[in-house]
């Protein structure tokens, strides 16, 4: 299913990459303008990024636009040894751009200065010609972008925030099997860096469905996956935690119905508040036991303390995220 997703959303940019490159050398073959494969090219790099990356592409473009010919201008004039002239303006251009930070606008830029080295001349047409290339170029690339799968992007990162969810409660069960009977097989590490990767990628895909919109609140998945991948790190503990137990506390079965509890309970409108005030009673109830007899017994209750302990924190990442999110983003998503 991920797959087909992806591979979808690479037919979508493939064929606006195409149609786009298509129609600016078309445009500018009508516009009876020099180098229109430039065109083409120039719509090509704007389009293989995000929609708020476009826009800031798109400026930055012209910006740098008018500092390469201010470079060019000068280089091409004083020096006419068309390879050392060529290597003097790449120096300075990266040099500039690079000390700006304005790196994605290099490529575009060598062009143009391909583009004013062949031609041998920089006239007003010249610089108008190169102009209308980038302006062609950079248009046809933001009304592209504008065009984006958000229906099926969201129910993608819906759907894995409900795998997220299964896969979570699972491992809570079956380390709250795990303290009340040993013989309960508990996952491997490598399940456990398996769905932190998948959390990884969920990650990257809320990033890229914010970056394709023009609203902030998406940033409620992003902040989501980045909240259950945190918590993910406190189950990794837990399931360490559970291995070192050597003898059965008297509150192991108290905790381990906790842990059911909390299970049942990592679902995405969930308020933590209830899980926090049963986990203090818990702590509570605690001080009024019997202290242990051996090490083994002090070493294990030690252990069901820290459990409890990485419990709440569990429940606190939840508490933090809930307590974080915008006004808009609580009538979005958690009405």
């Amino acid at each position: 299913m991920q797959i087909s997703r992806k591979l979808r959303q690479n037919l979508i940019l493939a064929a606006k990459i195409a149609v786009g490159s298509s129609a600016a050398i078309l445009i500018a073959d009508l516009l009876s303008l020099d180098h229109s494969a430039s065109a083409g090219i120039i719509t090509l790099l704007t389009l293989m990024t995000t929609k708020w990356e476009t826009l800031r592409l798109s400026f930055l473009r012209l910006i740098s636009f008018v500092i390469t010919m201010a470079v060019g201008a000068a280089v091409f004039y004083l020096i006419s040894i068309d390879w050392l002239s060529y290597g003097i303006f790449i120096f300075f251009l990266i040099f500039i751009t690079y000390t700006l930070g304005w790196i994605s606008t290099i490529s575009v830029n060598a062009v143009i200065g391909t583009h004013l080295l062949l031609d041998g001349h920089f006239g007003t047409t010249d610089v108008f010609n190169e102009f209308m290339l980038v302006v062609i170029g950079i248009l046809i690339a933001l009304a592209l972008n504008m065009f984006h799968d958000y229906r099926h992007q969201k129910k993608s990162i819906i759907a894995n925030m409900r795998t997220v969810e299964e896969k979570m409660q699972k491992i809570m069960r079956e380390l709250a099997d795990f303290l009340v009977n040993d013989e309960t097989e508990l996952g491997k590490s490598e399940e456990f860096k398996a769905l932190d990767r998948e959390l990884e990628a969920y990650i990257a895909e809320s990033i890229d469905y914010q970056e394709n919109t023009y609203h902030s609140h998406p940033a409620y998945y992003i902040d989501y996956f980045r909240m259950r991948q945190s918590q993910c790190h406190i189950i990794f503990n837990l399931h360490d935690e559970l291995e070192r137990i050597k003898t059965l506390p008297a509150r192991a079965g108290d905790v381990s119905e906790y842990m059911y509890y909390v299970a049942e309970n990592i679902v995405e409108h969930a308020d933590p508040l209830p899980q926090l005030e049963r986990i203090k009673r818990t702590f509570e109830g605690m001080k009024d036991d019997d202290p242990p007899l051996t090490i083994e017994e002090f070493e294990s209750r030690a252990l069901l303390y820290h459990i409890l302990s990485d419990l709440e924190e569990f429940l606190r990442f939840k508490q933090r995220f809930i307590q974080n999110l915008t006004p808009r983003q609580i009538e979005e998503y958690r009405n």
